[in-house]
């Protein structure tokens, strides 16, 4: 099952985003000061966004899956990806391709017509996902020199599913 966040489970979203993140840092997570309990709690009470979670299928409880998402300032028609994570205990097992199937519903009845997010060079198994889903890189968007990011698009409104 996937429903929205509640401000309640700031603490197990947060916790699943370190787990999930480190995956990706061969030397571990680095510590860069971010209070990621409060940045979770504000990203759930945000009236412009949403916080998705995608509930473990054994005991339809445990919080697997996380996205959140909202519009990048004052453009209606886009909207970020800020965070989607899997619990690493449940990667290919589709809760993933559920989770984003769930967002890109919501992107449509709120009327987005693309949708973007920047994700780690060294994710490459995220980068792997994205383009499965029909991500792709942003033309507006070219990493710069030294940047740690790629940046990618989704046609929203076009995409099937």
């Amino acid at each position: 099952m996937i429903r929205a966040a509640r401000l309640s489970e700031a603490e197990p979203i947060a916790a699943l985003h370190r787990r999930a993140r480190a995956t990706y840092y061969p030397d571990g997570l680095p510590e860069d000061g971010t209070d990621w309990l409060a940045a979770w709690r504000t990203a759930i009470e945000n009236p412009a966004g949403r916080v998705l979670c995608a509930l473990d299928p054994a005991d339809g409880e445990r919080i697997v899956g996380i996205a959140s998402f909202r519009p990048p300032g004052d453009v209606r028609s886009v909207v970020k990806l800020f965070q989607f994570h899997i619990d690493p205990e449940h990667w290919r097992t589709g809760l993933g391709t559920a989770l984003h199937a769930a967002c890109v519903s919501r992107w449509r009845a709120d009327g987005r017509e693309s949708a973007v997010l920047d994700v780690h060079v060294d994710n490459t198994r995220a980068q792997a996902f994205y383009a499965r889903q029909g991500w792709a890189p942003d033309p507006e968007n070219p990493p710069g020199e030294g940047d740690h990011h790629l940046y990618l698009r989704y046609a929203v409104l076009s995409a099937s599913g």
